[in-house]
């Protein structure tokens, strides 16, 4: 009770900075737990939210996070915290299942005669790697007129999932400069030509564009029109076929096809396998961030001792295969996203508080992320990227107590590969160097050679912990 009246005085709260856009209801935290306030004039939406059965139908489907709530007067409610992530962090097909999870949450919510009123990725998180709504006041009464989220819904998945698999893997990125959606006289724009022969792109990208224009400067026209609820089933029905039609061409990428590259031996590959699973004994983390993950081969020896992992890598097409291997196997602990070391998340939106950094959301971690895995990428940092060991020690201690590393020599075949058509100014790139600047950070608790190989696996813990 005496947290229920804290919750209610908002004592001791901090709100959640992108949450300003919604003026129906506001999210805010205290004690690391998330909580939602509904507003006064959508109370009444929200009850029919939850007395329609609409909310246990979803709850049922797992398509949206559970609630409780906390507080009847005030109308606060506690949803379950889930890690944030943004789109332009998922793969092709991370970005195709939260579309088709937005749409089929259209469809059930019309059989409840309530309509999404938005259509935003960022109300789409993953739980247990599955898709789900994590705004609970998305939702309004259905009436009969055009879909509210359609224009967002195309701007935000259907031009981002056709210029991803049409034009080219990286346009993903464009949310980085748009992140209230990717325009559509954009996508148009880099759409090949071909694509207007696809009537359904056509019909949602490029005559859409068109409208949007013409109605822009005269929006008196659109007002008074009128859809039938049988009418948007076809429509989203529609949306729902033009997203499953798009799929990826072949792509190859620099390290799609890494582990069919390297220069381990079969031997030697077990035996760093071997060497990780001893210090996963070791410490037994719970939360873990694979930094490399290329397609969680690694991953999966801490996933599969019931830590949660997520794992990120730079190459999108080893995400891509990543999340869908997670999907075959049915795997709920292993998250892929598509992150750049060298170039990470920058915050962004209004006051560049509304979309957080990655080393601002890894304390936002339940419990805390206990363990870094860093394998075969110090050499790509410090030699392609030319980052000090001081700054990588230093990043890599914000985000987690342990950090397991791999060492690459310079006699290495591949770090001579890379300094083939270079000059070597790396003088510093060595092991006693590197254990120097990561032992003013971090005590080395073990260090083991992998055999037949120029490489070094290190478990350190961070000092003071």
């Amino acid at each position: 009770m005496e947290e229920n009246k804290e919750v209610a005085l908002h004592r001791g709260f901090h709100p959640e900075l992108s949450s300003f856009r919604d003026s129906d209801a506001r999210v805010f935290y205290l004690d690391d737990k998330v909580y939602r306030k509904i507003s006064n004039k959508y109370i009444e939406t929200y009850e029919k939210f939850i007395n329609s059965g609409l909310y246990e139908r979803l709850l049922s489907e797992n398509l949206i996070i559970p609630h409780k709530k906390i507080d009847s007067n005030e109308f606060i409610i506690q949803p379950e915290k889930v890690f944030i992530s943004y789109p332009w962090e998922w793969c092709f097909s991370e970005i195709k299942d939260a579309a088709l999870a937005t749409l089929k949450i259209q469809k059930i919510a019309l059989e409840y005669d309530m309509s999404l009123k938005d259509a935003t990725p960022y109300n789409i998180q993953f739980l247990d790697n599955q898709p789900v709504l994590i705004d609970t006041s998305s939702f309004e009464s259905f009436k009969e007129k055009p879909w509210a989220a359609y224009r967002q819904f195309c701007e935000n998945f259907l031009a981002p999932l056709a210029l991803i698999a049409y034009t080219d893997l990286s346009l993903s990125n464009l949310f980085l400069g748009n992140i209230n959606g990717i325009s559509l006289a954009l996508a148009a724009k880099l759409l090949p030509w071909k694509t207007k022969f696809n009537f359904n792109l056509l019909t949602h990208i490029f005559i859409h564009s068109k409208m949007q224009d013409k109605y822009s400067e005269n929006k008196k026209e659109v007002k008074g029109v009128k859809i039938s609820k049988s009418q948007l089933l076809n429509i989203i029905q529609n949306l729902e076929n033009t997203v499953n039609s798009i799929n990826l061409s072949k792509y190859k990428t620099e390290w799609g096809e890494y582990y069919s590259n390297t220069n381990y031996t079969d031997d030697s590959f077990d035996a760093k396998k071997d060497i990780i699973k001893c210090f996963q004994e070791k410490i037994s983390p719970k939360n873990v961030w694979d930094m490399g993950c290329n397609t969680g081969v690694f991953s999966r020896i801490f996933s599969d001792n019931g830590a949660k992992v997520t794992a990120f890598d730079i190459d999108r097409l080893a995400i891509e295969r990543a999340y869908l291997t997670t999907k075959e196997k049915n795997e709920k602990n292993i998250f892929p996203l598509i992150f750049d070391i060298s170039n990470p998340s920058p915050a962004l939106g209004f006051n560049n508080q509304e979309r957080k950094t990655l080393i601002e959301r890894a304390k936002d971690v339940i419990g805390g992320v206990d363990l870094t895995l860093a394998l075969a990428l110090i050499h790509h940092l410090r030699i392609t990227y030319s980052v000090p060991f001081e700054y990588l020690s230093k990043f890599f201690s914000q985000i987690s107590r342990y950090l397991i590393i791999e060492f690459v020599k310079k006699e290495d075949s591949k770090i001579q590969t890379m300094l083939l058509n270079r000059e070597d100014i790396f003088d510093d790139y060595t092991v006693e160097n590197f254990e120097a600047e990561f032992g003013k950070i971090y005590n080395i608790i073990e260090k083991r050679f992998i055999p037949n190989t120029e490489r070094i696996m290190y478990l350190m813990e961070k000092k003071g912990e």
